[in-house]
């Protein structure tokens, strides 16, 4: 498809029209637990331990008793079977005042966006004076489906009265629906998956396999700068997984090269495909979590805010165009709910689920005539294609992030930006304490 082909016309109101003064809520802290690949250093963890290492250590660095808490929001994908309702399973295993109401949120990769920005609603309700957000996911340890002949197979079964009833029950089961299906990420209404998908936006906008690479090879540079000088290591805390500490993240290629992610073959469209391993973002395990506060609150408790949530959008584009393209026209909204324009913004997070997805969202948002993302200001840490991925954290990790970086250069305003499924878009902004 041509450049300029299939472009998604801007699905939201007229951002100079939604100015919205919205009480802040303070970000007091937070902390996240290594983010590893999939099948690697936390195999044999499951979602609620990763939720509950960030969680705990998101109220130890904010200097938050449990005690204070209203509530708590959690972010999760793919939903544990064990748990219905895994956000209070994080209360309950913590051993924190059992009176704290808990919900689990999804919005697929910005459910951690949902967890905080829903927080800052409460506060600014005076609803809540403290909120604990965050999310968590684990990619190895994903539910497990029977194919829908075998799970009706097993039910008749069980209810049967007989053994011969029920050896005539699993009679009709062939052996191909005992494999067990795998949840797939893959779009119901147009059957493609997000790296399809990607592909499409790369062709839409003309972002090259080149320059794919080179973001690529930019996000692992600068996220191993981000831990050789402490910056990454002072928002991770350690997880003990087998008896041993695992300190790091588990991604992030030192050692890579143009050369070497040149090498590596498509992984969507063998013969014209421009979306590899080495340019998107992996499957990972991992959690987040921030503390939210009313102003007052961070008085009454003596906490020092790091920011403050200033605004944030939602916006939501046609999946069968730009799947992942929302974040552009979310964004606008949110500093218009701001007050403030693209250029006043210091520092950006931006989620990189593809690194075609990245220099498509910075491309629309220059076309819409919103101004231009400095580079040198965008995810000066590496992103999720050097970090990870796991989808229901990386909201909170990069407002987490942000938060921290803001601090540390003395920044006025943040924005942070997350892409997800459904073509759904987040962007919260973020001010100075």
């Amino acid at each position: 498809m041509g450049r300029g082909m299939g472009r998604t016309a801007h699905p939201c109101p007229d951002p100079s029209d939604t100015l919205w003064a919205m009480p802040r809520a303070a970000i007091l802290g937070g902390a996240r637990t290594p983010f590893v690949k999939a099948g690697t250093a936390f195999a044999e963890l499951d979602v609620l331990d990763l939720a509950r290492a960030a969680a705990a250590e998101a109220l130890a660095r904010s200097d938050v008793d449990a005690r204070d808490v209203d509530e708590l929001i959690f972010g999760n994908v793919a939903r544990p079977v064990a748990y219905h309702n895994l956000a209070r399973e994080v209360v309950l295993s913590l051993s924190m005042p059992a009176r704290i109401p808990a919900f689990t949120v999804s919005l697929a990769c910005a459910s951690g966006c949902v967890a905080i920005t829903s927080a800052a609603d409460r506060i600014a309700l005076g609803n809540a004076d403290v909120v604990l957000a965050g999310g968590s996911e684990s990619l190895t340890n994903v539910p497990l489906m029977l194919s829908p002949r075998f799970a009706r197979a097993l039910v008749a079964a069980s209810q049967a009265k007989t053994l011969p009833a029920k050896a005539k029950s699993l009679a009709d089961v062939r052996p191909a629906d005992i494999a067990p299906v795998a949840p797939g990420i893959r779009e119901t209404s147009t059957g493609l998956t997000m790296g399809e998908s990607a592909e499409r936006m790369a062709a839409i906008n003309g972002i090259t396999r080149a320059e794919q690479d080179a973001w690529a090879l930019r996000s692992h540079q600068r996220a191993a700068r981000g831990w050789d000088d402490g910056r990454l290591a002072d928002e991770v805390a350690p997880v003990y997984a087998d008896g041993r500490a695992v300190t790091q993240d588990g991604h992030i290629r030192r050692d890579t090269t143009l050369e070497r992610l040149a090498e590596l073959r498509p992984a969507f469209d063998r013969a014209h495909g421009t979306i590899t391993p080495g340019n998107a973002s992996p499957l990972t395990d991992g959690a987040a979590a921030v503390v939210l506060s009313s102003e007052r609150a961070a008085e009454r408790l003596g906490c020092e805010p790091v920011a403050y949530v200033k605004s944030y959008a939602y916006a939501a584009v046609d999946p069968a165009d730009q799947l992942l393209i929302a974040p552009a026209y979310a964004a606008p909204i949110a500093l218009a709910r701001a007050g403030i324009t693209l250029g006043e913004v210091d520092l950006f997070e931006m989620h990189e689920a593809f690194a075609a997805q990245v220099l498509s969202t910075i491309k629309v948002i220059e076309e819409g005539g919103h101004g231009t993302i400095p580079l040198e200001k965008l995810n000066v840490m590496g992103g999720s294609i050097a970090l990870g991925h796991p989808f229901g954290a990386t909201g909170a990790r990069v407002v987490l992030t942000l938060a921290n970086e803001m601090k540390r250069r003395g920044a006025r305003y943040g924005l942070a930006t997350v892409c997800a499924a459904g073509g759904n878009g987040a962007a919260i902004v973020l001010e100075a304490a």
